[in-house]
């Protein structure tokens, strides 16, 4: 596996294989690898000639400082994770690299309400971030696939969106969620969660569950308000949201007319902790 760390340089080996006609797959992360992004690393391994992954805290998309000084890093883990896994490339580009000083880091770009609900509005301006970051590296690798897992839902969604918008010539492909044995989502942040922590976080997992097993025959508000009881039974959460809501437009649904668009999302903190989940209620 070749690692960089500058964009030149990464840019002159790409260079040589799309002179080639070579496909190239690629998977932004931000480190601290878990089997939900290897499972993204496989499919690009399966469906490219190359596959290029990334690895960079992207300091614009936090809206807590805390957060992110306390973000995991884990570089060398992460790297022998990924040379164990025959990745082509690592590009793990510092900082000044990505945003050298006096460059504008905001995108003008009209999302509609997809950055405004749910995570947008409990994290304003961080899917801006995402946004820029993500076109960033999609102007570097040029690739021509891009692997995002359906656990964050909405930064899929905007960055469908994006793609659709701006015309680039790159073809997004949604991953599964990746759970552990007890449901919870795998994350990055779960390291970051006490063992007792650890233990009540799966019953994001049975409330997400419990709201599946009831869509269709439960009225959706009604449902919702019964989701949310759940989640609050449970006093080490602080709910920020739980909702239901269509899969295109990320806003709130009043029936079950059309239930293959439908998705229950919910984010709260454990602790310090601030965790995200979601799930198809009728797939």
């Amino acid at each position: 596996m070749n690692t960089y760390i500058l964009i030149k340089d990464i840019q002159k080996e790409l260079q040589g294989y799309l002179d080639k006609n070579l496909s190239i797959g690629f998977v932004p992360t931000m480190g601290a690898l878990h089997d939900g992004h290897l499972s993204l690393l496989r499919r690009s391994k399966q469906e490219n000639d190359v596959t290029v992954c990334s690895i960079f805290v992207n300091p614009i998309q936090f809206t807590n400082q805390q957060d992110l000084t306390g973000y995991p890093r884990m570089i060398e883990q992460d790297s022998k994770l990924l040379t164990e896994e025959e990745i082509d490339i690592l590009f793990a580009p510092e900082v000044d690299e990505m945003y050298p000083p006096g460059e504008e880091s905001r995108m003008d770009l009209d999302f509609g309400r997809l950055d405004k609900v749910m995570e947008g509005k409990y994290r304003p301006g961080h899917f801006n971030g995402v946004a820029v970051v993500v076109r960033k590296f999609f102007d570097i690798i040029r690739p021509a696939r891009a692997y995002f897992g359906k656990k964050d839902f909405q930064q899929l969604t905007v960055i469908r969106h994006m793609v659709e918008a701006l015309q680039l010539p790159v073809e997004i492909v949604p991953c599964e969620t990746v759970r552990e044995s007890d449901g919870l989502a795998m994350s990055s942040r779960n390291l970051m969660l006490s063992i007792s922590e650890r233990q009540l976080a799966s019953r994001i997992y049975d409330v997400l569950m419990f709201t599946k097993a009831n869509a269709g025959s439960v009225p959706v508000k009604k449902l919702q308000v019964m989701a949310q009881k759940r989640l609050a039974e449970t006093p080490e959460f602080r709910i920020d949201y739980f909702e239901i809501v269509d899969k295109q437009t990320l806003l709130p649904v009043g029936s079950w007319d059309c239930p293959e668009q439908i998705l229950a999302c919910t984010a709260l903190y454990l602790g310090e902790i601030r965790l995200i989940d979601n799930m198809e209620l009728f797939s």
